[in-house]
């Protein structure tokens, strides 16, 4: 039976538009005793290395130079590995495209780029998980809008990325307003488009994060828009890697060593507001400290499970929620894990931060 689809939703258009688009690790080896059976792509099941070799190095995703600034202002120890670059890149799309073109190793995403990466037939693997609980996208109206809720988004036009958290989170939206997707028009477009396409009315809604509409109320509030709130989150906050990557011992070394620094950072700028509103969104994002205070207030505590299983649960209902909607096919997505690295967040911070 086949699946509904909102209409003018071209599947080939999303997919165009998304394809053009500490001096060692102490205890991995314990980590690597619940190491994954091996899947049909032959992703790595050897123990991870004590201590990364000599030499190595890694091309890392850092969005706006968060994490370089994360690790200079909480001092964490050097990198037992090399850094050779430090990549401005965070849209899934993009993500998926540097790793395609061997560009990039690593890279912090939400839960949906892995499920997509896997639709478009490139084999990566999650090896780091931070829990969010509180939403962390409100959904912006275009100026002069008289939409007020979510219950209002029928038949308007809602900006959509298939492959970035921001589309998932719109689905589920709906899904609990209880909209089909053909009561509404989904218009295909990336997250860096969104703001253009709603000033300049091609779409009535779009998904913002929070750290994007103080600045968007502060133009356009006067002219009409809005933001509309829900309780929709999106619960994952990831580290994910190319198979090929992981199955580089050295490299996959390296990951493990960066694990907890990425952990540790996280937790600095939730405990330091001050400080990092005034380093990261005031110094580098040309924000107000007002607008850097009203961000920080809506920060989700870090939270690193130790175990999987919620994950998991999660990540698969997302992908069943594309599936319905005709925009991947329906999969296990236990193959997007890779539980040798289970753990290692979790043991590189104090207890109130493991979920």
């Amino acid at each position: 039976m086949p699946v509904s689809r909102a209409p003018g939703v071209d599947r080939r258009l999303f997919l165009a538009s998304l394809l053009g688009a500490a001096a060692g690790v102490a205890g991995l080896s314990g980590c690597a005793e619940s190491s994954a059976a091996a899947d049909s792509k032959g992703a790595s099941t050897a123990p991870l290395a004590d201590k990364v070799p000599a030499g190595t190095s890694l091309k890392i995703a850092s969005y706006q130079g968060t994490q370089q600034l994360q690790f200079k202002l909480a001092k964490l120890p050097e990198l037992p590995f090399t850094v050779s670059s430090w990549l401005n890149i965070g849209a899934g799309p993009d993500v998926i495209n540097a790793f395609r073109a061997k560009s990039l190793d690593l890279a912090n995403n939400a839960g949906i780029p892995p499920i997509q990466a896997h639709y478009q037939g490139f084999d990566a693997k999650i090896v780091a998980i931070n829990i969010t609980r509180k939403p962390n996208y409100v959904f912006a109206t275009k100026p002069g809008s008289d939409i007020k809720s979510v219950d209002d988004f029928r038949g308007k036009k809602l900006a959509f990325s298939q492959g970035q958290a921001q589309g998932v989170v719109l689905l589920r939206a709906l899904k609990q307003a209880g909209l089909k997707y053909d009561d509404v028009k989904l218009v295909p477009l990336t997250s860096n488009q969104f703001l253009t396409a709603l000033q300049s009315g091609q779409v009535d809604i779009a998904p913002l994060g929070n750290t994007q509409s103080p600045a968007y109320l502060k133009q356009y509030e006067s002219k009409g828009a809005r933001v509309i709130t829900t309780d929709v989150v999106d619960l994952l906050n990831l580290l994910w890697a190319p198979t090929s990557v992981l199955n580089d011992k050295a490299k996959a070394a390296a990951v493990a060593a960066y694990i907890p620094q990425w952990a540790q950072g996280l937790v600095w700028s939730y405990e330091n507001p001050d400080v990092w509103n005034e380093e990261f969104y005031v110094k580098t994002q040309n924000l107000t400290l007002d607008q850097a205070k009203s961000i920080t207030a809506l920060a989700n505590k870090p939270l690193f499970p130790p175990s999987w299983d919620e994950a998991v649960k999660w990540e698969q209902e997302t992908a069943d929620l594309l599936a319905e909607g005709g925009f991947v096919k329906k999969f296990d997505v236990s193959s997007l894990f890779d539980h040798r690295f289970e753990g290692i967040a979790a043991k590189s911070v104090a207890a109130e931060y493991r979920s």
